[in-house]
């Protein structure tokens, strides 16, 4: 075998078990404490447990196989946490683990996170309209229509605004199509949701989300304005800090985060167009689902090859942070595209599962 340019980290430490979640629109309310049996890395400091393959049984002679897959598919980094603990950590093509790369449309599952903080807080309702915290006239839409776009209908992707206008968020481009909550369409309005959260809160957007989020999980990494969007860039290990919080269901250590309550909403089916998508996260298992930049209906599960209850934040070139409750899974891919250029969801992310699936089953 070939000898890859990357650095594999493989440690061992303890033995776990196994647990599992539900489907559809099924909420599930658990107590907000802590789990003692997930492990969670210190702040400030780069120690992070880890364990063995072996320790969990998996089939270890397959990593390589996965690893020369996914550095032949561009990828740059690469983790599996099971409940916490490093099992594989891989960087490649002139990558390392104190690199930052882009999240892409991954992070707008930080903003969806930074919703429910405020909302935990009372500063914002999300069935509240959006002109009740940043005015009228944040769109071209008539006040009638423009007053149908509610925060909720910001984070399911459900505004009714045209998403064929670009990227761009102001007044002049954000036109009506349909009126809110009647069409799914996957588009950068979402980001509107920061200027209610900054307005509501009194601090700017990037104080508010390091304050509440970043700086209490230990996170690195800055966002940056690039064109019409709102990029937040970071290492591997910063994005894994991130989808361990949200599978630990909102607690960091002993610390409430983000509500449960509200993580359940988000990683739940959110309107009744689009099954596959809750608040900007999207979900496995549903029975059918759409794609970005289309408006139709596709049959059967978003990622065949993946378990039901997992639910992923996928970004624009396979960003991908994927949550696996019954499986006590965090994993993270962060690169190049693995083929062609594309939005959110590729063919990689049912061929990734596929290779996964023959490590860990």
């Amino acid at each position: 075998m070939r000898t890859l340019p990357f650095s594999i980290i493989i440690c061992a430490l303890l033995l776990c078990n196994c647990s599992s979640n539900d489907n559809e629109n099924i909420i599930i309310n658990t107590p907000e404490t802590s789990n003692p049996e997930i492990y969670f890395p210190p702040l400030n400091s780069d120690e992070w447990e880890s364990k063995t393959p072996e320790s969990l049984n998996w089939n270890s002679h397959e990593i390589s196989t996965l690893l020369n897959y996914l550095e032949e598919k561009n990828t740059k980094g690469f983790m599996i946490l099971h409940n916490g603990k490093i099992v594989i950590e891989a960087y490649m093509n002139q990558h390392s683990e104190s690199s930052s790369w882009y999240w892409a449309s991954t992070g707008k599952t930080l903003t969806s996170t930074i919703a429910g903080i405020a909302e935990d807080e009372g500063l914002i309702a999300l069935n509240n309209k959006v002109s009740d915290y940043i005015g009228n006239g944040w769109t071209s839409l008539s006040l009638e229509k423009e007053n149908l776009i509610t925060c909720k209908h910001l984070l399911s992707m459900t505004s009714g605004i045209d998403n064929t206008q670009g990227d761009n968020v102001s007044a002049e481009n954000l036109q009506y199509t349909a009126d809110a909550g009647t069409r799914w369409a996957y588009h950068n309005v979402y980001v509107k949701m920061q200027d209610v959260i900054a307005q509501s809160s009194g601090d700017s957007w990037n104080d508010y989300f390091n304050i509440k989020l970043k700086n209490k999980i230990g996170m690195t990494g800055s966002w940056i304005a690039i064109n019409d969007l709102n990029v937040f860039w970071s290492t591997t290990r910063s994005m894994a800090r991130f989808g361990l919080l949200i599978y630990a269901n909102g607690m960091w250590n002993n610390t409430l985060i983000v509500s449960n309550s509200y993580l359940n909403q988000a990683t739940n089916t959110s309107q009744n167009i689009n099954l596959a998508y809750g608040y900007l996260w999207w979900l496995n298992g549903k029975s059918s689902y759409h794609l970005p930049q289309s408006q139709f209906e596709f049959p059967g599960k978003l990622i065949p090859n993946a378990p039901d209850d997992m639910f992923a934040a996928l970004g624009k070139n396979d960003q991908k942070i994927y949550v696996v409750p019954s499986k006590k899974l965090v994993i993270i891919r962060m690169g190049e595209s693995a083929d062609d250029e594309n939005f959110a969801l590729s063919t990689f992310d049912n061929d990734l599962w596929e290779k996964i699936n023959t490590v860990i089953n």
